[in-house]
């Protein structure tokens, strides 16, 4: 019989379920996401960074774990909810079990619970701590009420810079990745257009950039609040490198810096946009696309000046800003993943006006 967990939220609600991958407690973040597959692309997405993860389709596992599909060699999520996991997987690719990954990866998890019900709490009362334990909660513990992420970007960028080589027959351009917390695909939608890569640290400098000499500029997703990043040198740096003329292409936490560096401001969504399935207008066309996206903050429209950039998409569900064009240089950002493999692939071309623009700039 497996052993007893529970689920305890920062409002008091308690959930018994069974514990599955690492025996342990943990305290996070807790968010759901609603995608219906895409959930090893979720676990090792750097996103999670301090969360707890729930997932709202109801069987999560059915096709193993397949290492190539990661985002990121580890998950940086604090813990896993699901209503029930597949214990027999079926797909030629599988290399092991849900289980087995999530006691590997030191992520605690939970099993068994009303999924559905979680999610509704979260909706109406949006995100809040939560814990997974093996003793039942009496009352809502101090670590819980306190918790808070920190360091989330410091802990998840590389440490190192390093080149990754384009695929197949090189473009003869080379990007400056400036890494926060980056999904693999992003460089992989990059290589395969033939595109040498670099990766920099988060913390790396203008000046670092400007003398590697760039024909484009890449700022990736990362975990975290972004307005903690409002008085640090990331600032700096980009407000040095946006006066260089070079292409910029932001991603969901790079969207939100470069509204940052242009004073625009950040607001903290109720439950925050995570799944496969959310619809972005794009305002110059008039086109939805379908969208694959994890963030739990947005820039403020309103505070988009007017002289300065546009609103390119907006989320057709509750009309938050889904990405900027600006007027004065070669910059654009979305806030959802063009490059997801987890979900829909609509909005690949944007890459291509990446390189349309690093191109029309040499």
């Amino acid at each position: 019989m497996p052993e007893k967990a529970y689920l305890v939220l920062a409002n008091g609600t308690v959930f018994e379920g069974y514990s599955f991958g690492a025996v342990g407690e943990v305290v996070g973040e807790t968010v759901f996401t609603t995608g219906m597959t895409g959930y090893l692309e979720t676990l090792t997405d750097k996103s999670y960074y301090g969360q707890i993860i729930t997932q709202t389709f109801p069987l999560i596992g059915n096709y193993g774990v397949i290492p190539a599909d990661f985002e990121s060699p580890a998950t940086a999520a604090k813990g896993y909810i699901v209503k029930e996991w597949c214990q027999v997987p079926s797909n030629f690719r599988s290399e092991g079990t849900l289980d087995a990954f999530l006691k590997e990866q030191g992520v605690v998890g939970i099993y068994g619970i009303d999924t559905r019900r979680l999610t509704k709490i979260i909706r109406e009362n949006g995100v809040m701590n939560g814990k997974i334990t093996n003793i039942k909660p009496d009352g809502v513990s101090d670590d819980v009420k306190n918790y808070a992420i920190i360091d989330a970007v410091k802990n998840c960028s590389t440490t190192e810079r390093y080149v990754v080589p384009p695929q197949g027959a090189p473009c003869g351009l080379r990007v400056a990745l400036l890494d926060f917390g980056l999904k693999g695909n992003i460089v992989k939608s990059l290589t395969s257009r033939g595109i040498e890569v670099t990766v920099f640290p988060y913390n790396a400098t203008a000046q670092e950039i400007i003398d590697f000499a760039p024909d484009g500029i890449m700022l990736t997703n990362g975990p975290g609040d972004p307005r903690s990043a409002e008085n640090q040198p990331i600032i700096d740096t980009l407000k040095t490198l946006i006066t260089k003329n070079i292409p910029i292409f932001g991603i969901c936490f790079g969207n939100q810096l470069l509204a940052l560096t242009h004073g625009f401001k950040i607001e903290k969504l109720k439950y925050g946009h995570r799944g496969a399935n959310q619809p972005a207008k794009d305002l110059t066309s008039g086109k939805t696309h379908i969208t694959c996206q994890n963030h739990g903050y947005a820039v403020v429209s309103d505070s988009i000046d007017p002289a300065v950039a546009e609103e390119w998409f907006v989320n057709v569900n509750d009309g938050t800003n889904e990405g900027v064009m600006y007027k004065k240089a070669p910059i654009f950002s979305v806030q959802f993943h063009p490059e997801s493999c987890g979900g829909p692939q609509d909005t690949s071309w944007l890459f291509d006006n990446f390189v349309e623009k690093m191109e029309g700039n040499k």
